[in-house]
Order: structure tokens, then sequence, then C-alpha cells
């Protein structure tokens, strides 16, 4: 009998709903800032609540097709639980608690696209996403910047594009329309190609975000290009390896990799002066310095989750006093994870991220689609800017970390032998 619960069953399990909630739900993702300019916390909040309850009634229709073991990754669920019970020990429950929700709404967001939709479809979303937002924040730049010559206070727009930048877009900051543009690249050359976008497109779109990139003249965008260049080398090379020798190479390139982090460290000056930081390094410096002070204080459990600080509380409101300054995070995202969480939540946040490279980098090198190289360079890209950067934790950022967690779960995980045991097959990994 088809009756009206019956017709909107089938409308959550239909792939046109998959297809549409996925594409809002990205708007709403990455462009939570304009749409907070434009209006304000309230519409945001009320948008990311009302994705939540449809994602859950997607997932409801969808349970047939679903292990419950499988639904979330353990990783995730440890990190957000413990984030959870830090709310009880925070300095100030109320609007830690409201953080909190917001980190479990977008990691609920996160896991019904990744259920709804596979990496390719994801990867075509994604890119029809940042398109239009690149394309508005570069209309929105040349509108301040050249046209009207006239900066937009209310996006934080400072109208700096006839000057050679920094410029912010529709973003609020040039480090994160810098970070946006590098995920963006990353996809748009993956569309590319893995055949599913035109070169018509793919190549303007990849100038698109090339441009914004270059014009945000943050400091950490060229981190970020040289490192993904280098992972993606890499990774081709253990791609194109044979079998046999892929396990000596794989641990190559890990040899080599804890190599470049010690050179890193041992020249931090020279390629600060390089990269012509040295002030912002030094900003950062005196921050993280006052900052350790609080840390110590409550070194496992932390001061309580705020994701993005809030200014009037404490310690957050101490340490700007002491620094003279307005920061909305830590700048580091593990540095804020051992402020807000401890070192149990920041561990957490290591091994989430952490094993999620693994089990994506360990299913890109034997997977024939080049697909499959975007879950482990996206999360390269997260975990390079997690050193200068806080938006891992918060939006965006932790958004895409749930969902490449998600991703990299379903390909390799314990919870797979589980339910092969059930089922009586094996999980297999095709080769090339």
């Amino acid at each position: 009998m088809n009756t009206p619960r019956r017709r909107l069953a089938r409308l959550l399990a239909s792939v046109e709903m998959a297809r549409a909630y996925t594409l809002c739900a990205l708007l709403a993702m990455f462009g939570s800032f304009a749409i907070t300019s434009f209006t304000s916390t309230v519409t945001l909040t009320t948008i990311v609540a009302v994705l939540c309850l449809i994602g859950a009634a997607i997932l409801y229709a969808r349970r047939d097709e679903l292990s419950p073991l499988r639904i979330v990754p353990s990783t995730v669920l440890a990190f957000v639980a413990w984030t959870f019970a830090s709310v009880f020990w925070s300095t100030s429950m109320q609007p830690s608690l409201r953080a909190w929700s917001a980190l479990a709404g977008f990691a609920l967001i996160a896991v019904v696209i990744g259920h709804v939709r596979d990496t390719l479809q994801t990867v075509r979303a994604l890119g029809d996403v940042l398109r239009i937002l690149l394309s508005a924040s570069l209309i929105a730049e040349i509108m301040s910047g050249i046209l009207l010559d006239m900066p937009f206070p209310f996006l934080a727009i400072q109208g700096n594009l006839a000057h050679g930048g920094p410029i912010q877009g529709l973003f609020g900051t040039r480090n994160m329309l810098g970070f946006i543009a590098v995920v963006a690249l990353i996809t748009f050359v993956v569309e590319w190609r893995s055949q599913s976008l035109a070169a018509a497109v793919a190549i303007p779109s990849i100038g698109l975000a090339g441009f914004l990139a270059l014009f945000s003249a943050s400091p950490t965008v060229l981190v970020l290009a040289v490192v993904v260049g280098v992972a993606s080398v890499a990774l081709v090379m253990v791609r194109q390896a044979p079998p046999r020798r892929r396990p000596a190479l794989q641990w190559s390139i890990s040899v080599v990799v804890v190599a470049a982090l010690v050179a890193a460290y041992v020249l931090r000056q020279r390629i600060i002066a390089v990269l012509d930081a040295g002030s912002d390094f030094d900003m950062r410096v005196q921050l993280w310095r006052v900052m350790f002070e609080y840390t110590q204080q409550r070194p496992v459990q932390g001061w309580g989750w705020f994701g993005y600080w809030d200014r009037d509380a404490y310690p957050y409101n101490s340490i700007n006093y002491f620094t003279n300054g307005a920061h909305g995070s830590a700048l580091n995202a593990f540095f804020d994870a051992l402020l807000q969480v401890g070192g149990g939540g920041m561990l957490l946040f290591v091994l989430l991220g952490g094993i999620a490279l693994v089990r994506s980098w360990l299913v890109a090198s034997v997977r024939r689609s080049v697909v499959y190289a975007w879950t482990p360079l996206i999360l390269t890209t997260l975990a390079v800017d997690s050193l200068f950067e806080s938006f891992t934790l918060t939006g965006a950022g932790w958004f895409l970390l749930v969902l490449c967690a998600l991703r990299a779960g379903q390909s390799r995980s314990w919870r797979e032998n589980i339910d092969a045991a059930q089922t009586g097959s094996m999980p297999t990994l095709p080769g090339r």
C-alpha cells in the first residue's frame, strides 16, 4: 500500500535526495562564513540543525543497507565522546556545550554523506560547490578591489586584489582561502584525472584555484603546495611499483618523511626567513609560550571544549590579555586540542587523523582508480595545515577530517573483518 509514510521513506532513500542533500550540506559547510556574514549565526545554526535532522532520517530510511559496526569510525566516536566529557569540567559549560553540539553536528553530516555517496560522487559534488564558492570569491574581490575600490567589512574583504593581495574571498581570512584553494586544487585534479570532468572545465577550475591561492598571500599555501606535490609524487611511485616492491618502498618513504620533519625543525629559522613569515612566527611563538603555562595546569583533561575560542571565557580571555591579542584559536590544531581537551584529547585527535591517513594511503596505493588518491591527499593537507592553523578542529576542516576517516575505514578496518566473518566472505582490495 502506497501510504504517505512509505512515499516519504522512498524519497529519503532515493538517489536524488542523496545528491541534493550532499550539495546543500557542502554549500553550508564551506560557505559557513559567508552565510553568517550575510545573515547571522542563528541562520547557520538552523541550517546545520535541519541538515542533521534530515541526515538522521536518511540513515534511518537506509538502515537495511548499513552495518551498525561501520556507521562511524571508532576514533571519531572516541574523540567526540572525550570532547563531550570535557563540557562537564569546562570553565563555561553553556558555551562549551554549544561548541560540542556544532562539532557533533558537523560530524553527523559528514557521516551521512560518507554513507549515501561514494568517493567519486563526493569528489564531484565538492568540486561543483568549490567552483561556485571560489568564483563568487573572485567576483567579490573584483567588486571590492577594482570596480568599487572599497573594502567589504561585513565579509572581511579588504579590497587588496589590485595591489596583489592578500585577499580573503568569502572565507574570512587569507589563510582559510589558501587552505580551501589547495583543497580545491586537489579535488579539481582528481576530477580531471578520473575523467569525470572535461578538460574545458577542469583547466579553468585549476587556474581559478591557483590564482586565488597565489593572491591569498598566505605563507602556509606554499608549504601546503610543496608537501601535497611531494605526497602526490610518492603516491604515484607506490601505485606504479610492482606489488612485491611496495612494502619496501612504503618504508623508504616513511624514513624520508621522518628525516624531512627533523630537517624542517633544525632549519626552521631559515625556512621562516625564506617564507618571509618571521613576524607571524614570532607572534605564534609568543602565543604558544603563554598558552603552555595554562596547559601545564590541566595537562590531562584540558580546559573544556570550545572549538573556536570564546574570548570571554577563561583561560582564553587571559591568554589574549597576556599576549595583547584577540586570538580565536591557538593557530595550531594540536596545541589547541592540548589546551582544550588535554593530553588525552590530543592523543585521540592524532590517532583519528593518523590512522585515517595510513589506511587511506594503503588503499590508494593498490586501488586502480585515481579517485582513491583524493582521501590521503586531503588528509595530508589537513595534517600540514594543522601545524599552522586550527581549521581541522572546527567547521569545514573538521567536516573533511571525519569524512576522510569514514572513507578510510570503509575500505580497511577491523570492523570489515567482523562483517566478513558474519557473512562468510572475506574482504579484498583489488590490486593493479
